[in-house]
């Protein structure tokens, strides 16, 4: 009890010593708020950048694999893209030939897109993505409708002229009535709306564009309106929620896509298996690499409110020396003297800590329209650990002087 009665007037006299001396401490604790600041500013920033990709990333569930011309794996150190530019791109006979063969797939679907089209309703127009789809598209990539429905099988095999469009197109082209049941008109073609989109919003990585301004068509429609000798398809493929069949659907694909395409036991694959996981990894390795940049360049503002807490606790043992040596006269233990110091180095800096945090927090306020900004306990606890650290090692030293001085020789300075 006698020891944590010492400890907590060790703690009191450092708050006095900070409160005596105002404008030092505020003139000491600059530099840590703004490591602090520059820190946990570069962790939300990153962490908020990265969830909102991930985010935007997240088009389809779990167990979701993409038959394609060109591979997703871009950690390899030389991306052969002259290799996969030369591949055949998937077709939608082999479209047709993977849904009646396949027996690991829960859905399967083909996809293309446009961006750059004009879309017309009268005297409205504006420029946006046309997608073409297959009827099981909604199954694997999130298309939440808001307004009327989704499309039909016949709707779909037959190549009706019909359409769902994103909210933003809904909005312009149809300011004063009801979009659904309405026409508009693709390359000059006459599409009936029959769905409209939830409000997305943006994203900071949307395949394909910003799914707003984005309409959707059923894909022998989109084949017969744009010249599909230069087309690029995806097969998306969605198995089953178990994962031990993920490897089993993967062979499979490869199995009926090398028989489909007449390739030999000697030859490679001229296809790519892809998974949305391969994207998102190559985000997070970014992502790791800049939280490393920028801890890097925040310990710099850190070295510097390092020192010049180090500085202001030299600076505050001298003027205590005095004190000091009647302290120790009066019984006063090394560990007080040592506790005393090194709170007020520890108090000073977990201050300027946080403020730092308090500036980030207030930027999280900042109107954004594309990133939400949030601050995460993780990282209020990264600056209070980092502050905190820098404190102690900063007043370790003049602590350590204070500790040891000879208290006839500290009551004799003057």
């Amino acid at each position: 009890m006698k020891f944590i009665r010492q400890v907590l007037e060790s703690i009191r006299f450092a708050w006095q010593a900070l409160r005596s001396n105002l404008l030092r401490t505020v003139l000491s604790l600059l530099g840590v708020t703004v490591g602090i600041f520059s820190i946990i500013a570069v962790f939300t920033m990153v962490d908020s950048l990265e969830a909102s990709i991930r985010e935007s990333l997240n088009f389809t569930g779990s167990n979701t694999v993409f038959v394609s011309k060109w591979s997703w794996n871009f950690s390899d150190q030389e991306y052969a893209w002259w290799k996969y530019f030369r591949r055949p791109a998937p077709s939608f006979a082999e479209f047709r030939f993977l849904e009646k063969n396949l027996e690991n797939a829960e859905f399967i679907a083909i996809s293309d897109g446009r961006g750059g089209q004009t879309i017309k309703n009268g005297n409205n127009s504006m420029t946006a993505g046309v997608r073409g789809i297959s009827y099981q598209y909604n199954q694997i990539t999130d298309m939440p409708i808001e307004k009327g429905r989704y499309f039909s099988p016949m709707e779909i095999e037959s190549a009706r002229n019909v359409v769902v469009v994103g909210s933003d197109i809904a909005s312009n082209l149809f300011p004063f009535q009801e979009p659904v049941g309405q026409y508009i008109r693709i390359k000059g073609l006459r599409f009936q709306v029959i769905g409209v989109m939830e409000r997305v919003g943006t994203g900071m990585f949307d395949i394909g564009g910003k799914p707003d301004i984005r309409c959707y068509i059923p894909y022998i429609s989109f084949s017969k309106l744009f010249h599909t000798r230069y087309s690029e398809p995806n097969i998306s493929v969605k198995g089953f929620d178990r994962d031990e069949h993920q490897q089993e659907l993967e062979g499979e694909l490869i199995g009926l896509m090398r028989t489909k395409r007449g390739l030999k036991p000697y030859q490679e694959d001229n296809f790519s298996i892809n998974r949305p996981e391969a994207i998102q990894n190559l985000v997070a390795g970014i992502f790791s690499t800049l939280r490393g940049a920028g801890l890097i360049i925040a310990l710099f503002s850190l070295l510097i409110g390092g020192f010049g807490i180090a500085n202001i606790m030299f600076v505050s043992v001298k003027e205590r020396t005095n004190l000091i040596g009647i302290q120790k006269s009066l019984g006063a233990k090394t560990y007080f003297i040592l506790c005393q110091f090194l709170f007020e180095a520890v108090f000073l800096s977990l201050i300027g800590g946080l403020v730092g945090i308090l500036l980030v927090w207030l930027l999280t306020f900042y109107p954004q329209e594309t990133l939400d900004i949030q601050l995460t306990f993780r990282n209020v606890l990264i600056g209070l650990g980092v502050s905190s650290t820098i404190g102690l090692l900063s007043g370790i030293i003049p602590a350590w002087i204070a500790a040891r001085m000879d208290p006839v020789m500290a009551i004799r300075s003057k």
